[in-house]
Order: structure tokens, then C-alpha cells, then sequence
């Protein structure tokens, strides 16, 4: 193998980690904005150091260029979902998760780390508003 294959299979190894690691987050981080964060940053830098290592193997200029349009494309749509995403949450009244055991309106966070995400896809596929971790405070700040 010559060092542009070398430098290649990093690319691709370094890719392939940044995807797992995504992956671990969304699996393991408590709500659903710090799971959009670590999907929305962590894939991005897979898919980036994937489409580099892709790029060395390329036969053509063209076909190097059309990486990184794929790469720009993911970039673009992958900001525009999660501004959706995170939008829709914060207008059911989702609450972020904070360390100190209260949601961002002052009750009490029963969740225990990643118990939501079940919950959070039953409901997406059902139609019906999330259920929230507030008591009765609402969050200050928020659109009608």
C-alpha cells in the first residue's frame, strides 16, 4: 500500500469513529436537544472525514468534487432538521435537560438518562403532543 492509501484508511477509520461516537449519543445523552447535538456535529465531522478519505481513492477531479457536493448537501440539511427538530420540541413544551435534576422550568427531572428516547419516537409516530417533565411552570421565554 502506497502512503496515499495509508492516509486514506485514517480518513476512513476516523470517519467510521466520529459515526460511532455520534451513535453513542444518541443512545446514552438525556433529551432530545443534546442528542440533535451530538448527531448534528459529530456525523457531520464523520461524514467530512470520510468523503476526505474518499476523495485520495477518487480517479477523477469530478468525482472529488461531487464528494464534496454530498458533503455540502448532508451539511445544509442536517442543520435545517435539527433547527426543525429542536423547534417542534421546545413548542410542546419539551424542557431541556440540566445537571442539577430540574428541567429548565424549575420542576423536577424524573428521567433517568436515556429513558426518553422510546417514549420521544412513540410519540413522533403517533401524532399526539409529548408529554413534558414540568409541574406546572411553564418555560419563560416560550412562543405562543
Amino acid at each position: 500500500m502506497s502512503a496515499l492509501d495509508w492516509l486514506s484508511a485514517v480518513f476512513l477509520l476516523a470517519g467510521a469513529l466520529f459515526f460511532l461516537a455520534g451513535t453513542m449519543g444518541l443512545l446514552r445523552f438525556p433529551d432530545v436537544y443534546t442528542r440533535l447535538h451530538a448527531l448534528a456535529k459529530v456525523d457531520n465531522l464523520g461524514l467530512g472525514c470520510t468523503v476526505l478519505g474518499l476523495m485520495l481513492q477518487s480517479a477523477s477531479v469530478a468525482a472529488a468534487l461531487k464528494l464534496v457536493l454530498i458533503w455540502l448537501l448532508a451539511l445544509v440539511a442536517s442543520a435545517s432538521v435539527s433547527f426543525l427538530v429542536a423547534r417542534g420540541a421546545w413548542r410542546r413544551g419539551i424542557a431541556p435537560w440540566r445537571a442539577d435534576g430540574h428541567d429548565a422550568g424549575g420542576a423536577p427531572n424524573n428521567e433517568t438518562r436515556g429513558s426518553g428516547l422510546a417514549r420521544d419516537a412513540t410519540v413522533a409516530l403517533a401524532g399526539k403532543p409529548a408529554p413534558t417533565n414540568q409541574a406546572a411552570a411553564p418555560l419563560k421565554g416560550r412562543e405562543p
